[in-house]
């Protein structure tokens, strides 16, 4: 397998700088119409350990594991799931945190044409069942952790999902670090063989203790799904994106043209984000399994944990998100930390603000390039060249065989002219199959072969997007549009400010009114009417903030990006209450 064997990039319209501007203006050692790979994903992991055998291919807590060693493991996985009725078209949910596990189990799932269902270890029972249900997850792989256990008994004990198979969680750790995980944190194990859903178990050491050898499943990846990967989308609603093992291929591919300086079997990826989230699969799991590369894993991302693995093992790649960034630019002793191993850092899942992009790369002298995807897109749609031009603000050019056309809002058919706004759009061969079960929805987003994204933005006359805001973020002020992120640009630049989110309020007068919640740097202090003073000459009358609120910590998502959801909920609780 390689990126050249098989597939081309898409024809989403004749080629021509005036629908595609960035043509004339791609990064030298980029090909938009390079051949993108579109092959069975389980590909991945073979083509690594044939080219790689001895190579590291995880570091899990100080724990080493080969290629060859993985690829085997993976393989044992496959046939035991094979025994116990896994095949084609077979649901198999993960709910596990960054591990050895999670990668042996993935490729063995998909190498059976069978579809991996990412769980998010954080979601209530109540959560988990709906997606079970729903995605129709016939069986769960996890890990003896009470914490995880716990939520996966009482699912098989209620009825909402048949088996689970169970890891041993000390086993993946070193000797000493195993023993005494089992010595002096022996009440975050579980006890699953003598739970009350015992017999509905499968256990990972009896699963795996086979030859490894199956037979061959035929795979079709442009129509067989690989992934379902639940998303609120552009409604809030939880569905499944259905990624095939062609867009998941495609997107590797894309991404491998796009960073043409990185060698095969020589580079480190930090894993800090999630693996169940799409951002992280394919960034760090899957691109690092494609570049024979080395990841550096974390379970859960502690900031001072996470400086000194970095120190330690010295990355050369770092997939994160802009709080991320933020955080390890301002931790008091970042000084002490070793971070020059840092040759390529990506940041996605929300919009890098500028003064972190400039913070972050004058501390480390590390380039950090702002890219956007989401997970319809397998996810990566947009990257700023990782050598040449970088437009601050921007979420770049669209990667090879990728279209980006800006489109009326309400109106999708009409194409907007360069720098006009209207709704992002993307078309190419990373964008899903459709929603799982939702025709209608799948309808819904889809122009032609377009994906409407919910997100605002315009188009440079040099290929580059900017996105202005979500759709759903949008604040009606006096009947003006107010953009949430251009007033968090204007308060970030506040010295004082380490982290803001602003959302939109009721306002007797305007209609809705921009408030904003602040967290501030260490030591520093503020006022509201200090910040208010500030913002004058950066922001109209209309964009002003109608209150502030500060705040020792900002809700994030599991994957660290800033959360609007839980502040908007609680900003309608306190208003019913008065």
């Amino acid at each position: 397998m390689n990126d050249s064997a098989s597939g081309n990039a898409p024809g989403p319209g004749a080629a021509s700088t005036a629908t595609m501007p960035w043509l004339a203006h791609y990064p030298a050692s980029v090909e938009w119409k390079a051949p993108l790979a579109q092959h069975p994903m389980h590909e991945l992991l073979e083509h690594a350990a044939r080219r790689f055998p001895k190579n590291t291919c995880t570091n899990f807590l100080g724990a080493t594991i080969t290629y060859e060693d993985m690829l085997r493991h993976s393989d044992k996985a496959a046939k035991g799931l094979a025994a116990a009725g896994v095949t084609r078209g077979t649901k198999v949910g993960l709910f596990l945190p960054n591990s050895p596990t999670f990668i042996a189990y993935y490729y063995a799932i998909l190498k059976l044409g069978a579809v991996v269902v990412n769980y998010n270890p954080l979601y209530t029972v109540e959560e988990l069942a709906y997606q079970v249900k729903d995605s129709e997850t016939e069986i769960m792989v996890t890990l003896d952790l009470a914490v995880l256990f716990g939520k996966v008994a009482e699912l098989i004990e209620t009825g909402a999902l048949k088996r689970a198979v169970i890891a041993h969680f000390p086993a993946l750790l070193p000797g000493l670090k195993s023993a005494l995980f089992k010595l002096l944190k022996s009440k975050d194990l579980a006890r699953p063989r003598t739970s009350a859903v015992a017999d509905r178990l499968l256990f990972d050491d009896a699963l795996t203790d086979n030859d490894g050898k199956l037979s061959p499943v035929a795979i079709d990846p442009a129509n067989d799904i690989a992934v379902l990967q639940y998303t609120g989308g552009t409604t809030g609603t939880p569905k499944g994106a259905m990624l095939t093992h062609a867009n998941l291929s495609a997107n590797i591919s894309q991404m491998t043209h796009w960073a043409p300086d990185l060698v095969d079997g020589k580079e480190k990826v930090f894993g800090a984000l999630p693996f169940f989230h799409v951002f992280a699969m394919t960034t760090v799991m899957n691109f690092g399994i494609a570049r024979a590369a080395e990841i550096v894993m974390m379970p859960r991302f502690m900031l001072d944990d996470g400086l000194k693995l970095i120190a330690k093992t010295r990355p050369s790649i770092m997939p994160g998100v802009p709080t991320l960034y933020n955080a390890l630019m301002n931790h008091p002793k970042i000084k002490n930390y070793d971070l020059s191993s840092l040759k390529m850092c990506i940041s996605g899942g929300a919009p890098l603000p500028i003064e972190v992009k400039r913070g972050f790369e004058a501390m480390t002298g590390c380039k950090l390039v702002e890219g956007y995807g989401l997970s319809e897109t397998s996810p990566v749609a947009t990257c700023n060249p990782i050598g040449g031009i970088v437009k601050e603000g921007s979420i770049g050019q669209p990667v090879p065989g990728t279209k980006i056309t800006i489109r009326e809002i309400g109106n999708s058919a009409n194409i907007l002219a360069i720098g006009e706004k209207g709704e992002i759009c993307i078309e190419g061969p990373q964008v899903m199959k459709g929603y799982w079960k939702r025709p209608d929805e799948t309808a819904d987003v889809m122009v032609g072969a377009a994906l409407r994204t919910g997100d605002v933005g315009y188009m440079d006359e040099q290929g580059f997007t900017f996105i202005v805001d979500r759709l759903k973020d949008l604040i009606i002020c006096s009947g003006y549009n107010v953009y949430p992120r251009r007033v968090e640009e204007a308060i970030y630049e506040f010295p004082a400010v380490e982290e803001v989110t602003v959302i939109g309020i009721p306002d007797d007068y305007r209609g809705e009114a921009p408030k904003a919640f602040i967290k501030l740097r260490k030591g520093k202090t503020a006022t509201t009417e200090e910040i208010l003073k500030f913002l004058e000459k950066k922001l109209s009358k209309i964009e002003m903030p109608a209150e502030i609120e500060f705040r020792d910590e900002l809700p994030k998502t599991m994957i660290g990006k800033l959360s609007k959801k839980e502040l908007k909920q609680e900003e309608a609780g306190r208003r019913t209450r008065s």
